[in-house]
Protein backbone atom coordinates (compact mmCIF):
# COMPACT_ATOMS: atom_id res chain seq x y z
CA UNK A 1 0.00 0.00 0.00
CA UNK A 2 1.44 3.57 -0.93
CA UNK A 3 0.73 6.99 -0.02
CA UNK A 4 -0.17 9.66 -1.78
CA UNK A 5 -1.05 13.46 -1.09
CA UNK A 6 -3.37 15.53 -2.24
CA UNK A 7 -3.73 19.49 -2.30
CA UNK A 8 -6.95 21.41 -1.76
CA UNK A 9 -10.51 19.14 -1.22
CA UNK A 10 -11.72 16.11 -2.78
CA UNK A 11 -15.08 16.65 -4.13
CA UNK A 12 -16.89 13.63 -4.92
CA UNK A 13 -20.69 13.21 -6.24
CA UNK A 14 -21.68 13.18 -9.99
CA UNK A 15 -23.36 16.55 -10.67
CA UNK A 16 -20.60 19.24 -10.13
CA UNK A 17 -22.82 21.95 -11.75
CA UNK A 18 -26.59 23.24 -10.73
CA UNK A 19 -28.45 23.26 -14.14
CA UNK A 20 -32.14 22.72 -13.35
CA UNK A 21 -34.05 22.13 -10.14
CA UNK A 22 -34.71 18.41 -9.85
CA UNK A 23 -32.17 15.82 -8.24
CA UNK A 24 -30.05 14.40 -10.64
CA UNK A 25 -29.59 18.13 -12.02
CA UNK A 26 -28.79 19.79 -8.55
CA UNK A 27 -24.99 19.98 -7.56
CA UNK A 28 -24.34 17.04 -5.40
CA UNK A 29 -20.55 17.13 -4.75
CA UNK A 30 -19.22 16.80 -1.78
CA UNK A 31 -16.27 16.56 0.35
CA UNK A 32 -14.33 13.99 1.52
CA UNK A 33 -13.77 13.48 5.24
CA UNK A 34 -10.06 12.73 6.32
CA UNK A 35 -8.39 12.20 10.06
CA UNK A 36 -5.13 12.50 11.77
CA UNK A 37 -3.97 10.62 14.65
CA UNK A 38 -1.69 10.85 17.86
CA UNK A 39 -0.58 8.62 20.60
CA UNK A 40 -0.80 10.52 24.31
CA UNK A 41 0.21 9.23 27.32
CA UNK A 42 -0.34 10.26 31.17
CA UNK A 43 2.48 12.54 31.66
CA UNK A 44 2.47 14.51 28.75
CA UNK A 45 2.72 18.54 29.13
CA UNK A 46 0.18 20.67 29.29
CA UNK A 47 -0.40 21.77 25.57
CA UNK A 48 1.42 19.27 23.82
CA UNK A 49 0.97 19.45 20.25
CA UNK A 50 -0.69 16.45 18.45
CA UNK A 51 -0.57 17.60 14.83
CA UNK A 52 -1.69 20.10 12.52
CA UNK A 53 -4.68 20.72 10.81
CA UNK A 54 -4.85 22.69 7.16
CA UNK A 55 -6.18 26.04 6.58
CA UNK A 56 -10.02 25.81 6.01
CA UNK A 57 -10.46 22.69 7.63
CA UNK A 58 -14.06 21.56 9.20
CA UNK A 59 -13.56 19.48 12.41
CA UNK A 60 -15.88 16.76 12.41
CA UNK A 61 -14.89 14.63 15.32
CA UNK A 62 -12.51 14.27 17.96
CA UNK A 63 -12.32 10.66 19.64
CA UNK A 64 -9.81 9.27 22.03
CA UNK A 65 -9.08 5.70 22.25
CA UNK A 66 -7.14 4.54 25.51
CA UNK A 67 -5.20 1.58 25.17
CA UNK A 68 -4.28 1.84 28.56
CA UNK A 69 -6.80 3.23 31.20
CA UNK A 70 -5.98 6.65 33.13
CA UNK A 71 -5.51 6.18 36.65
CA UNK A 72 -5.19 9.10 39.64
CA UNK A 73 -7.27 11.48 40.63
CA UNK A 74 -9.64 12.89 38.34
CA UNK A 75 -8.20 12.46 35.21
CA UNK A 76 -9.20 14.69 32.38
CA UNK A 77 -8.19 15.20 28.62
CA UNK A 78 -8.74 18.78 26.59
CA UNK A 79 -8.31 19.34 23.39
CA UNK A 80 -7.57 22.62 21.98
CA UNK A 81 -7.28 23.89 18.09
CA UNK A 82 -5.08 27.52 17.53
CA UNK A 83 -4.91 27.50 22.14
CA UNK A 84 -8.41 27.54 22.00
CA UNK A 85 -10.07 24.66 23.99
CA UNK A 86 -12.50 22.51 21.46
CA UNK A 87 -13.59 20.10 23.56
CA UNK A 88 -14.68 20.49 27.73
CA UNK A 89 -12.68 18.97 30.18
CA UNK A 90 -13.59 15.29 29.42
CA UNK A 91 -13.81 13.19 32.54
CA UNK A 92 -12.04 10.21 31.96
CA UNK A 93 -12.96 7.72 34.98
CA UNK A 94 -10.12 6.41 36.68
CA UNK A 95 -8.99 2.86 35.80
CA UNK A 96 -11.33 2.45 33.09
CA UNK A 97 -11.05 2.44 28.95
CA UNK A 98 -12.34 5.47 27.46
CA UNK A 99 -13.44 5.03 23.84
CA UNK A 100 -15.53 7.13 21.67
CA UNK A 101 -16.29 10.89 21.15
CA UNK A 102 -14.65 13.66 23.01
CA UNK A 103 -17.80 16.58 24.28
CA UNK A 104 -17.32 19.29 22.49
CA UNK A 105 -17.07 22.64 23.76
CA UNK A 106 -20.08 24.99 23.67
CA UNK A 107 -18.78 28.38 23.11
CA UNK A 108 -18.67 30.52 20.40
CA UNK A 109 -14.94 30.47 19.81
CA UNK A 110 -15.16 27.03 19.58
CA UNK A 111 -18.34 26.58 17.12
CA UNK A 112 -16.07 29.25 15.11
CA UNK A 113 -13.23 27.22 15.07
CA UNK A 114 -14.78 23.95 14.67
CA UNK A 115 -16.53 25.21 11.56
CA UNK A 116 -13.37 26.65 9.72
CA UNK A 117 -9.97 26.51 11.06
CA UNK A 118 -9.18 29.94 9.63
CA UNK A 119 -7.05 30.95 6.29
CA UNK A 120 -3.53 29.66 8.04
CA UNK A 121 -2.82 25.74 9.31
CA UNK A 122 -3.11 25.56 13.11
CA UNK A 123 -1.50 23.02 15.84
CA UNK A 124 -3.86 20.75 17.56
CA UNK A 125 -3.18 19.94 20.97
CA UNK A 126 -3.80 18.56 24.25
CA UNK A 127 -3.72 18.60 27.87
CA UNK A 128 -3.97 15.94 30.44
CA UNK A 129 -5.21 17.18 33.50
CA UNK A 130 -5.93 15.27 37.19
CA UNK A 131 -3.39 14.58 39.53
CA UNK A 132 -1.76 11.61 41.03
CA UNK A 133 -1.81 10.37 37.60
CA UNK A 134 0.00 7.27 37.49
CA UNK A 135 -1.02 5.45 33.90
CA UNK A 136 -2.89 6.16 30.80
CA UNK A 137 -1.53 5.78 27.08
CA UNK A 138 -4.27 6.43 24.40
CA UNK A 139 -4.71 7.63 20.23
CA UNK A 140 -6.56 10.81 19.60
CA UNK A 141 -8.12 10.81 16.36
CA UNK A 142 -9.76 14.10 14.75
CA UNK A 143 -11.58 13.51 11.60
CA UNK A 144 -12.09 16.55 9.52
CA UNK A 145 -13.27 17.87 6.20
CA UNK A 146 -10.35 19.34 3.63
CA UNK A 147 -12.13 22.62 2.30
CA UNK A 148 -10.35 25.53 0.77
CA UNK A 149 -8.29 28.23 2.51
CA UNK A 150 -11.56 30.36 3.13
CA UNK A 151 -13.56 27.41 4.50
CA UNK A 152 -15.63 26.62 1.51
CA UNK A 153 -15.20 23.14 -1.00
CA UNK A 154 -16.99 24.23 -3.19
CA UNK A 155 -16.17 26.82 -6.25
CA UNK A 156 -17.75 30.12 -6.92
CA UNK A 157 -17.45 29.57 -10.92
CA UNK A 158 -19.24 26.98 -13.31
CA UNK A 159 -16.47 24.21 -13.56
CA UNK A 160 -16.02 21.04 -12.47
Amino acid sequence: MGLASHFGPWRLGTVPNTTGTTAGTIRNMGATIVAQKASIAYGDAASTQAFVLPAGATITGIALYSSTAFTGTSPTLTVSVAGTAVTTANALTSGTAFNGSLALAQTAGAASLLSNVGTTDVSVTYSIGGSALSAGVGTIVVSYMVNLSDGTYNPTSQTA
